[in-house]
């Protein structure tokens, strides 16, 4: 079952798409049609309190928030505590590929354990109503049937969406997106399907490559700059968190001399005089 074509949403990047990066990059956001955002994922952990993040200092309304974890009655208390802020949508990751973070379960790691994938999803339902509850996953972890078998799952639940990255959570980002598999899946989904990637409506990196080639990237730049320092303290999670977005336009040809000078930046003089 397709999505709505209305919906185009800013995938959830860590480092990248973050609440700074939203408000500074909000123009050239709203220029590339995007209805919304899901913010990079938080910890559903017991103690956790989402209100303290980063990420949620501030309502945004068009804004889904991520959680990740595998403990459905963490998942239940900041469920309830993102409502009391405002938030009326979530969204669930069991798609992160890395292993440091699959191979504990969480992540593409709830692939692997179906009856804990079931309790998380059955927990946002209940909690954030039916229709303001999503999941974001990929193919599988191994091998791209996985999802495929775990459809019976996701159909018996009312999902806001499911989004899906085309490669399994091995493949990481590397090789291309396995299409036929995705169709598979679409055929079978009775919840709302969308593709994660480019042609989808779920988009992060396509987006953010595009930053490069703006005629008004350097003012951009000095904005997210500047507003990184009022954020952050000291140089070093500053320059962090610039080159981590910088590293994303090192194929375009008017930085790829720059990307080299930055990334050898150790303070943020070198790094605006490797950027200008």
């Amino acid at each position: 079952m397709a999505a709505s074509s209305s919906i185009k949403l800013l995938a959830p990047l860590r480092g990248v798409t973050i609440r700074c990066f939203r408000h500074v990059f909000a123009g050239p956001i709203r220029e590339y049609g995007f209805t919304g955002a899901i913010t990079p994922f938080i910890p559903a952990m017991p103690g956790v309190d989402p209100a303290k993040d980063r990420e949620l200092r501030e309502f945004e309304p068009n804004l889904t928030v991520q959680f990740i974890g595998k403990d459905p009655a963490a998942l239940a208390t900041c469920l309830k505590r993102i409502k009391e802020l405002g938030y009326r949508t979530a969204d669930l990751n069991a798609g992160c590929p890395f292993p440091m973070v699959r191979n504990k379960g969480r992540g593409s790691g709830l692939l692997k354990t179906p009856a804990v994938l079931e309790a998380m999803i059955a927990t946002g339902c209940e909690v954030m109503g039916p229709g303001n509850f999503s999941v974001k996953t990929r193919l599988g972890v191994e091998r791209p049937g996985e999802l495929l078998e775990l459809m019976p799952i996701f159909n018996r639940y009312p999902l806001r969406f499911l989004t899906v990255h085309p490669r399994t959570a091995k493949a990481m980002y590397a090789g291309e997106c396995d299409m036929a598999a995705y169709a598979q899946v679409a055929a079978a989904a009775e919840v709302p399907l969308i593709l994660n990637g480019p042609g989808g409506q779920m988009i992060g990196r396509p987006f953010i490559r595009s930053l490069a080639a703006r005629a008004d990237i350097q003012e951009l730049l000095g904005a997210y700059i500047a507003a990184s320092e009022a954020e952050l303290f000291g140089e070093r999670p500053v320059l962090g968190r610039l080159k981590e977005l910088v590293s994303y336009w090192q194929d375009n040809p008017c930085w790829a001399k720059r990307w080299p000078l930055a990334k050898l930046a150790r303070t943020l003089a070198e790094f605006r005089l490797a950027c200008r």
